[in-house]
């Protein structure tokens, strides 16, 4: 795996707030919030198989600049040993940007505001555990699905022990969920009006923490997420799945149709010659690779 050095700063998306630095492992970058325009490769590139890749724009030549909330394990965060940028996401978009040719850097920002963000030309794409929503779609365009999600309660089972799913909830009782996720739509659909008590998080670290310590009853977040934070909390547990039929895609301006095409492209190439299996496998050891994922 190629690991980058996430010297990143924090954006206050719609206040139009400074960007200050992003660094990759083997090359050094400097992003700011909407900078000048560029293009792609100017000449043309192919995927592993020699299929030519869509010519397309990206705001700096050479670069693809990639909004995320960056602490979403197991998709994207920072490992705390080595203070790199690892996961899931980041190694999809390192696999895809090789092989479009591009340097990847990374923009740090509130996920609530990120696909307004992305519209606004602030980075070239959105990879942040984002599930395709007609909603989201009127605001962005998202590339073919990468992964297929499922919500999960997550409680504290040394404090609430007989909670085994949503309808154990009680009215007044209150659960953390991350501010503009679907896990947060769902909640509000479906516990809001049971009585049930939304805690909203930018961040969903900050979630568990409170779970950990007994200010929510349980955690409405991603499966695969909910998942990692469980395993290294002491007491929590995923008690219950929720199918909701969602798909993750990576999210790209409206404006940029070409940059979408090559994205595709280079997602479709990376499942043809196995990467994302390897990728997948090692994120998620206990989990089958999805057939329409496998390659085969």
């Amino acid at each position: 795996m190629r690991r980058r050095k996430g010297i990143v700063a924090g954006v206050a998306i719609l206040a139009m707030v400074t960007l200050v630095a992003s660094a990759c492992a083997k090359k050094s970058t400097t992003t700011s919030v909407g900078g000048t325009s560029g293009t792609g490769p100017s000449g043309p590139t192919a995927t592993a198989t020699g299929t030519p890749v869509p010519q397309f724009t990206t705001l700096h030549s050479g670069e693809l600049t990639v909004g995320s909330c960056l602490d979403y394990k197991p998709f994207e965060f920072t490992d705390p040993k080595t203070g790199d940028l690892t996961g899931f996401d980041i190694e999809m978009i390192d696999a895809m940007a090789q092989r479009l040719g591009l340097k990847v850097t990374w923009v740090k920002a509130n996920f609530n505001t990120i696909f307004t963000a992305l519209a606004a030309s602030k980075f070239d794409v959105v990879a942040a555990a984002s599930t395709i929503t007609p909603e989201r779609q009127q605001v962005v365009d998202f590339t073919d699905p990468y992964f297929n999600s499922r919500q999960g309660l997550t409680v504290n089972t040394t404090k609430t022990p007989d909670i085994a799913s949503t309808d154990d909830l009680k009215s007044g009782d209150i659960v953390g969920v991350q501010r503009g996720t679907t896990g947060a739509m769902w909640a509000q659909d479906n516990l809001v009006p049971k009585g049930i008590v939304l805690k909203t998080y930018v961040n969903v670290p900050d979630a568990f923490t409170d779970l950990e310590n007994g200010r929510v009853k349980g955690v409405l977040n991603d499966e695969g997420s909910s998942l990692t934070e469980a395993a290294s909390r002491q007491g929590l547990k995923v008690v219950q799945a929720i199918d909701t039929g969602e798909h993750y895609g990576f999210a790209v301006s409206k404006d940029n149709p070409q940059l979408l095409a090559a994205m595709n492209q280079a997602l479709g190439a990376i499942i043809k010659d196995g990467t994302y299996t390897k990728i997948f496998q090692k994120w998620f050891p206990s989990l089958p690779v999805p057939p329409e994922f496998s390659g085969a």
